[in-house]
C-alpha cells in the first residue's frame, strides 16, 4: 500500500512540477503562435525577457531519474523549441535561420548543449522518431510549432497530432499518388525510421493512405523564416 501511495505521490509531483516549470512557455505559445504553426516574431522580440525567464528556469529543473520517458521527452522538446525561438528573437529580423552563424553547434542551453547536442545527443538516442515532428527549426518546410508546451501527460496525444499534420500537409509531403514526394526530414534522419518498408508502414499509420510499393522522391525544403 505505501509503494501505492508513494507512484501516486511521485506522478503527481512530477505533473504539478511540469505546470510550474511551463506555465510561462505555454502562455507565450498561445499569445505569439497561431493554431497552423505561423510565429509573430516582431511581437514576441518585445517580451523576450519572458522567454529568457522560462529557458532560465528549465536550466534550474533539470530531468530527474524518476521521471518516464515521456516527461524527459516533453522538457527537452519544449527546451530546443524555447532555445530556438530565443536564438531568432536575439538576431530578428532575419529572413532565415541559415543566417545566423554556429546556429546548431553555439552552447545555448546552460552553456552547455548547443541545439545539436539536444537533437542528436539527447532526444534522437530516446528512440522516438515523431520528435522530429515535434521540435522546430523555425522555418517553412518544417513541421508546425505547437501553440501549447508538450507535457509527459499529453505526449502520445500530442505527437501524434503533430505527425498528422506534417504528413498530411501537402505543402509539406505529397501522398496523392504511389510516387511519394516526402519532406527531407525522410532523407536526413532516415536512420531514425528503419527500412524503407518501416518508413512507409510509418507513413501510411500516420496519414490513413496504403500504399504499394512505393517510390520515394524527397521535396526540396524551404528555410525561409516561418513568420
Amino acid at each position: 500500500m505505501y509503494l501505492i501511495f508513494s507512484l501516486i505521490f511521485l506522478f503527481i509531483n512530477t505533473v504539478n512540477s511540469q505546470k510550474n516549470i511551463n506555465y510561462r512557455w505555454d502562455n507565450m505559445l498561445k499569445k505569439y503562435v497561431s493554431v497552423d504553426g505561423s510565429v509573430n516574431y516582431k511581437n514576441w522580440k518585445k517580451e523576450q525577457n519572458e522567454l529568457k525567464k522560462y529557458i532560465k528556469t528549465l536550466e534550474e529543473n533539470n530531468p530527474k531519474n524518476s521521471w518516464s520517458k515521456n516527461d524527459k521527452l516533453a522538457y527537452w522538446i519544449n527546451a530546443y523549441n524555447a532555445i530556438t525561438i530565443d536564438l531568432i528573437l536575439q538576431n530578428f529580423p532575419v529572413k532565415s535561420i541559415k543566417e545566423i552563424e554556429n546556429r546548431w553547434g553555439k552552447k545555448l542551453y546552460n552553456n552547455k548543449y548547443s541545439l545539436g547536442d539536444i537533437e542528436h545527443k539527447i532526444l534522437r538516442k530516446m528512440n522516438e522518431p515523431r520528435i522530429h515532428f515535434a521540435i522546430n527549426c523555425a522555418s517553412k518546410s518544417c513541421p508546425k510549432l505547437l501553440n501549447e508546451s508538450y507535457t509527459g501527460r499529453k505526449l502520445e496525444e500530442q505527437l501524434k497530432e503533430v505527425t498528422k499534420a506534417f504528413l498530411c500537409n501537402p505543402k509539406k509531403n505529397n501522398l496523392k499518388n504511389n510516387d511519394i514526394y516526402l519532406s527531407r526530414i525522410f532523407l536526413w534522419f532516415s536512420k531514425d525510421f528503419g527500412t524503407k518498408k518501416d518508413k512507409i508502414n510509418f507513413i501510411s499509420k500516420y496519414s490513413g493512405i496504403k500504399f504499394k510499393n512505393p517510390k520515394i522522391r524527397y521535396l526540396s525544403y524551404d528555410w525561409s523564416l516561418n513568420n
